[in-house]
């Protein structure tokens, strides 16, 4: 299944909060999208989101910033993708040009299965697992970079 750029987008800053909570630093939409090197405008969409969804705790002003929620830090990552996904089809059978083999097909069952298995699969994680002892982050300025590390360890799951 491939995740949309929004969630996709959603997912990284998540995991940039995480990780620089860990170090301490101020985390911005602008050092976001410096760090995963992607429009600041479009963090800004996805931050937004994840404020509504209470992922995410945004402070204005000088002194503001970033930082994740208790619900962000212990929601499962497949939770927060369904969220940001907004529980689109995997292939869309109806709309302006319908699939004529809809009546007997049965694609569209077994891919809505496979993608509950894949979120499934994603419960397992938290965002914190996915950033434990990684070392993402490292936003400092232009020279950015993220995913330092060459060869990641394996990821504990987290018991559910």
């Amino acid at each position: 299944m491939q995740l949309t750029r929004f969630t996709d987008l959603g997912l990284r800053a998540m995991m940039l909060l995480a990780d620089g909570e860990a170090g301490d630093q101020r985390i911005t939409t602008r050092s976001i999208a410096v760090g995963a090197n992607v429009s600041e405008h479009h963090v800004a969409k996805a931050v937004a989101r994840l404020a509504e969804l209470g992922m995410v705790h945004a402070r204005r002003g000088r002194v503001g910033g970033l930082s994740l929620t208790d619900a962000g830090r212990h929601a499962s990552v497949g939770w927060l993708v369904r969220r940001l996904e907004d529980d689109r089809e995997v292939i869309e059978c109806d709309g302006a040009d319908p699939c004529p083999l809809v009546p007997a097909c049965r694609l569209r069952r077994a891919l809505a299965a496979a993608k509950e298995a894949f979120y499934r699969e994603l419960d397992h994680y938290t965002v914190s697992d996915l950033t434990r002892d990684t070392g993402l982050l490292v936003i400092s300025g232009p020279q950015s970079r993220v995913g330092q590390q060459s060869d990641p360890q394996p990821i504990e799951r987290t018991a559910r």
